[in-house]
């Protein structure tokens, strides 16, 4: 009977332990295996981790390296992939990691989806774009042509940068997860949702802060939080601005005035010389027409130079306002930029911020007193400056010229072209023939300084009187004859051949250059000094004369009747 009861105790016993070997199979068959489960911290070493799942019999082992070398604190919950429950020597198969990379891609399935940003940092450059930790070992690739919102012109620069990304593509393929994300969506979104706050916030009038970005010809461009800005060149200063460089540097943090928005253009002007008042407003206080002022030459352009009187008052001396008496080819020749002169403003428009200045006026205007200084009839010496088709111009002195016509050079030349005769820089004694200080103009002549050989022609050689020349040139119109004091005439065709039958042609082969001939005066005009010859008069005179003294030999009634007969004889001719 008691060998009973111990038998049957036994067997209870050994019931119970079956019992509860059931219950903790059933227990660890509760934990699923190949997905993320809760544990919580037991223990922590130098270089381990260890971790207690509810539901199974041992504590699972993780490397510290999987905590980015934080260590957990015991009592701490962490969430991990389990692969197996109990692998090698019995021990649960965990990953931290592999539960961060779960845990990371159902995310980004969700961000995909509903069109969410990540974070990730971008971490080398790869052909064609960049890699970027997306965080739980899972990388993925950004296209430089999506790696910013500009051109990306250092690919280096963004390399370590922490930002935001859209997730273009999420796909997996042999058990490889591929990721492309998009930087520059994600900065675009950004900028026009602060531009719109920009709008939507910011007055004209209203002072904002920004970023020196990017320089152009025009001015430069702000960045005010992703979205630009323009500070156009006229807006940096009210005074002139040749360089935008002179008044912001690139990447200097400034204030500015909003002084222009347009939110259907996308367009923000931002002004700096609107933090002072417009020296304009008070111009017509300080200045004053025909007063005189010192300004600094702050641009030369090809009509004249800008001349700043203070900052913001900038006038314009045009080139015909430079000197009174030089002719200014180009400014340069006067002033240079950053030159402090002394000027006269002529005129302004404040409405329209102009003012006229004259650097001439500041000095006596010399033609005012030049009919003082060279009356009529006054000798002098002069140098030779320019010579023309018409005459030349003499220097008086600096910026004084005067003009000699060549028919001024000589009394008897028939000068064709003044260089013939003078030269350039050559020394000449002039006399003045007019003085007009209205209209700036001297007149000076050569030959006024002898007197005039034709007065003495004109009294030697009245006409009908007769003279031996000298055949100086043969034109197709007549042949030129030079007196012996120098004066020169012409013999017209007409007058050269007593025979009418005999062509000009035929008769001027009978005279070369330097032939003595004797012809006969028929006109003279002094004050043109122009005289005319006639070798056929002449002839005619000479026939005359010859008659006359052949009948003055003869009887008295011959004479009478011959003398009768040649006036006859004369009448017909002509």
């Amino acid at each position: 009977m008691e060998q009973k009861e111990v038998e049957l105790n036994e067997a209870q016993d050994s019931s119970a332990i079956h019992a509860q070997l059931r219950e903790s199979i059933d227990s660890m068959g509760s934990v699923e295996e190949g997905r993320n489960v809760e544990g919580s911290v037991v223990a922590v070493t130098d270089d381990t981790v260890y971790v207690h799942i509810d539901g199974l019999p041992r504590d699972g082992e993780l490397r510290l390296s999987e905590f980015s070398g934080e260590k957990p604190e015991i009592g701490s919950k962490i969430t991990v992939y389990l692969s197996e429950s109990s692998g090698r020597h019995g021990l649960p198969v965990i990953s931290k990691q592999k539960a961060d990379e779960t845990r990371l891609w159902d995310e980004f399935q969700l961000a995909f989806k509903e069109k969410t940003p990540v974070t990730g940092t971008i971490t080398s450059v790869q052909k064609g774009g960049y890699n970027v930790d997306l965080g739980g070992g899972i990388s993925a690739f950004l296209p430089i042509s999506q790696a910013d919102s500009q051109k990306v012109e250092k690919e280096e620069k963004l390399v370590g940068l922490k930002a935001q990304f859209y997730i273009e593509r999420l796909y997996s393929s042999n058990k490889k997860r591929n990721v492309v994300v998009n930087r520059r969506k994600y900065l675009e979104q950004l900028i026009d949702e602060n531009r719109k706050k920009f709008f939507d916030e910011v007055k004209i009038g209203d002072t904002v802060k920004g970023t020196v970005k990017s320089f152009t010809s025009f001015g430069a461009f702000i960045d005010l939080g992703g979205f630009d800005g323009l500070l156009h060149i006229n807006d940096m200063s009210w005074g002139h601005v040749t360089r935008p460089k002179d008044f912001v540097k690139k990447g200097q943090e400034i204030e500015l005035k909003v002084i222009r928005l347009d939110p259907e253009e996308k367009r923000i002007n931002l002004s700096l010389k609107h933090f002072s008042e417009d020296p304009w407003v008070h111009f017509d206080e300080k200045y004053h027409i025909d007063e005189i002022v010192t300004g600094k030459v702050t641009k030369l352009c090809e009509f004249g130079a800008f001349i700043e009187l203070e900052e913001g008052i900038e006038g314009l001396a045009h080139i015909s306002e430079f000197s009174w008496t030089k002719k200014i080819n180009k400014p340069s020749d006067m002033v240079k930029e950053g030159d402090e002169v002394k000027c006269m403003i002529l005129g302004y428009d404040v409405q329209a911020g102009r003012v006229s200045l004259g650097l001439k006026q500041v000095t006596a205007n010399p033609w005012d007193t030049i009919d003082q200084k060279y009356p009529v009839d006054t000798k002098l010496k002069g140098k030779v400056v320019k010579i023309t088709n018409s005459g030349a111009f003499i220097q008086l002195e600096e910026g004084i010229d005067a003009f000699l016509a060549g028919e001024d050079l000589s009394w008897t030349k028939k000068v064709k072209h003044p260089g013939s005769e003078i030269k350039v820089d050559q020394e000449l004694d002039v006399i003045v023939l007019e003085c007009d200080p209205s209209n700036h103009r001297i007149r000076v002549g050569v030959k006024q300084l002898t007197d005039n050989p034709w007065k003495a022609f004109a009294t030697e050689y009245k006409a009908g009187s007769s003279l031996e020349g000298e055949v100086s040139s043969i034109q197709d119109f007549g042949i030129f004859v030079k007196a012996p004091n120098g004066i020169e005439g012409l013999v017209n065709k007409a007058n050269l051949s007593e025979d009418r039958e005999t062509p000009y042609e035929e008769a001027v082969k009978k005279y070369n250059v330097g032939d003595k001939v004797n012809v006969y005066v028929v006109s003279i005009d002094v004050e043109k000094g122009k005289v005319a010859f006639s070798v056929k008069e002449y002839k005619k005179a000479q026939a005359r004369a010859e008659i006359s003294q052949y009948m003055s030999s003869s009887n008295d009634d011959d004479g009478a009747y011959t003398i009768g007969d040649s006036l006859k004889n004369q009448k017909e001719d002509k």
